[in-house]
């Protein structure tokens, strides 16, 4: 149960990281619009939009890290204690 939890976790972390990266495209389409319409206020309020979104990726990008290093070492020791349960028997 505490591995689907964890697996959960997981995908939830992967729908907001497509998330942010699809805010992150619309944040390079407005800053190619700004320049191409030469509106400085518009390229100034892209670029702020463009880095506050990596800024709520970066901790995505951890933490999807840490709870993808999480499912593997459970799932190695799952691995292991059914390899050890197989021995026994």
């Amino acid at each position: 149960m505490n591995e689907r939890r964890k697996n959960h976790k997981g995908q939830a972390i992967g729908y907001q990281l497509a998330g942010w990266i699809l805010f992150v495209l619309c944040a390079i389409f407005f800053i190619a619009s700004a320049l191409k319409n030469r509106d400085t206020l518009t390229l100034i309020g892209s670029i702020i939009f463009l880095i506050s979104c990596i800024v709520f990726i970066i901790p995505l990008i951890f933490e999807s890290k840490k709870a993808g290093d999480e499912i593997s070492v459970s799932s190695r020791q799952s691995n292991s204690v059914d390899a050890q349960d197989r021995e026994t028997d």
